[in-house]
């Protein structure tokens, strides 16, 4: 009888501690001059960043879907009734589950494939841009953000950075029966505009930082590629 009091006792202090600490820090963060948000008090610097990074990919992969669409305005006109910010909530609403009949349900790396197919007659940016952010949701452990409990990979991270490449390649190269480009990006003008380059650049550049900083967390060793023509797992 005595030791249950003894352990109710302890239970009952370790919550009023834990009571007090999140009281203190609503207090501290309502009096300070840059308030903290609540949900921050569950993640350490490095959820932080990785927050950073998730969503200026995410930024960026809106800003490539309205680029492609009107670049390639024939893609969105093979599905009526669609139009760019429907897709946009499409892609961006539950990541996921990002399974479209259109799409004969293929996700990630499938997806991505299923808009260079020859067979395919269906919406190519659509198929392309459900594919990209299905594997970065993949490479990001199939987190939206990040908290303390939470971890990333950071081989899953460097080979979706790998995708990016192979995707930006293929977009340039790939062609279909007729001989013509897939879909539309840089102008092939002498004067070429690279602004879906720089798009790229720019994701890739973020997924390679984060796979460094999680490596360096983890202190884990990334295997390095030096080139590949094929989609690297992402899980």
């Amino acid at each position: 009888m005595t030791r249950t009091v003894a352990v109710f006792n302890s239970m009952f202090i370790v919550r009023i501690v834990l009571c007090f600490t999140l009281v203190s820090l609503i207090l501290v963060s309502g009096c300070s001059s840059s308030p903290v948000k609540l949900q921050n008090i569950a993640k350490s610097d490095v959820d932080l960043v990785s927050d950073r990074h998730i969503q200026k990919n995410n930024e960026l992969i809106r800003t490539l879907t309205i680029k492609l669409y009107k670049r390639n305005p024939r893609e969105l006109a093979k599905v009526p009734g669609q139009n760019i910010n429907s897709r946009l909530r499409q892609l961006f609403m539950h990541p996921g589950h990002l399974m479209f009949t259109e799409l004969q349900y293929k996700q990630s790396i499938d997806a991505i494939l299923l808009g260079f197919d020859d067979d395919y007659k269906g919406d190519r940016v659509f198929a392309l841009m459900v594919g990209l952010r299905g594997m970065l949701y993949k490479a990001y452990n199939e987190h939206t953000e990040m908290f303390i409990l939470d971890s990333l990979d950071a081989q899953k991270l460097y080979n979706s950075a790998r995708n990016i490449e192979i995707l930006a390649w293929r977009l340039s190269h790939r062609r279909d029966s007729n001989g013509k480009l897939f879909l539309l990006t840089n102008s092939t003008k002498s004067l070429s505009n690279l602004s879906f380059e720089r798009l790229f650049g720019k994701m890739i550049a973020v997924q390679d930082m984060l796979a460094e900083i999680i490596a360096d967390r983890s202190q884990r060793t990334i295997n390095k590629i030096v080139q590949s023509i094929v989609f690297l797992p992402v899980g």
